[in-house]
């Protein structure tokens, strides 16, 4: 039986926890022995985004401390791929040569993403009993994609939910204007990106946008309801959870 070690980043620990507990059931739902460190706290990727690496640093210390190495079949799963990209990749940049940066190296090959490890190391290609009629189209976050490789995973997984239908979107892989304090800095261009996500995602017709990060959803929600779009935001695991 896999073992997994969660780790729930802030977004969704403060904002989203009911997605949390629904990748929890999906998890247990194949099979998993699922576990919970109360004591984790955030990955260190806002300080090292704003240039505070010394104080990253020591936030992904504890982010070490929190995950210690585990056997062959234990594995570190997130809802979050913008988080597993950050401890994949920059932490990288923080332990080189340091007395860490051999438990950095364990960490890193045992943390993904959920539908990359449902998918690629479970050999998962669909959820039972999962179900959720309608349309959706997909959002291919930046973080995802291009810090993690992933584009195939959720999509499959997604397409095996009965009742669901995806519609491509143009521009899928498009950033959707978030980025963090991206957000904040440039909150003009920022808005603009999201309208024409938001607008690409209303031409293919799907009710639904699903993503595999909440920080990019949180993002086009805010837009759609100022705008009062008919589309709906949804996290995969919240889809991959629903009807059972």
């Amino acid at each position: 039986m896999p073992i997994v070690d969660l780790f729930i980043p802030c977004f969704v620990d403060q904002l989203f926890p009911q997605t949390a507990m629904n990748m929890v059931k999906v998890l247990e739902a194949v099979g998993c022995e699922v576990h919970y460190n109360a004591n984790q706290t955030c990955c260190g990727q806002p300080a090292y985004n704003a240039g505070y690496k010394s104080e990253s640093c020591e936030v992904a210390t504890k982010f070490l401390d929190d995950f210690p190495a585990g056997g062959q079949n234990r594995y570190i799963v997130s809802p979050s791929a913008s988080c597993v990209g950050m401890v994949r990749n920059a932490y990288a940049e923080l332990f080189e040569g340091s007395a860490d940066q051999a438990r950095y190296h364990g960490v890193q090959r045992r943390i993904f993403e959920m539908t990359e490890f449902l998918v690629d190391v479970l050999g998962i290609k669909s959820i039972p009993g999962a179900k959720l009629p309608g349309q959706y189209t997909y959002h291919d976050s930046c973080s995802a994609l291009r810090e993690c490789g992933i584009k195939a995973a959720p999509r499959m997984l997604l397409d095996a939910v009965q009742g669901l239908e995806r519609l491509e979107m143009d521009e899928s892989e498009t950033c959707c204007g978030f980025g963090g304090t991206f957000a904040v800095k440039f909150e003009a261009i920022s808005v603009a990106m999201a309208e024409q996500k938001v607008e690409n995602a209303l031409a293919t017709g799907a009710r639904y946008i699903v993503s595999t990060d909440t920080s990019c959803l949180m993002h086009l929600d805010a837009y759609i309801r100022r705008e009062k779009k008919p589309i709906q935001t949804l996290h995969v695991a919240d889809v991959l959870a629903s009807g059972w």
